[in-house]
């Protein structure tokens, strides 16, 4: 999938988190709980985007599979902070990166929130 489908996905998939709001604290969108951030999405007008979660469980693998995947800077990457960043003509795997978002999201989230299921 290319990445400006993918990012509306990832998006909408971060969003729907029990207690998840978008914010904008460096002009790029940011998904919380709360106050913690749990997912950075970026994206430039040079066509470059990218995904930052924190994966307690799956940095090593991830860091040592994908190539298109780094220890996020600011020394973040050092706490399982990892960034997936592609060129608009890649081709991005979404589900993976979905799963990445859930994982970040059950490391951040209040364990109240993580765990809640949600009402019909």
């Amino acid at each position: 999938m290319k990445p400006a489908l993918a990012w509306k996905a990832l998006k909408k998939h971060a969003m729907a988190k029990p207690g998840a709001w978008e914010d904008h604290p460096w002009g790029e969108p940011v998904y919380k709980c709360g106050k913690k951030i749990f997912a950075f999405v970026g994206f430039s007008e040079d066509g470059r985007y990218s995904l930052t979660c924190k994966l307690p469980d799956s940095s090593e693998v991830a860091l040592s599979m994908f190539g298109w995947a780094t220890p996020t800077g600011y020394g973040l990457g050092k706490s399982g902070w990892v960034t997936a960043s592609f060129q608009s003509k890649d081709d991005v795997p979404k589900d993976l990166l979905l799963q990445w978002i859930d994982e970040s999201y059950t490391a951040i989230a209040p364990k109240r929130k993580a765990t809640r299921k949600k009402r019909k």
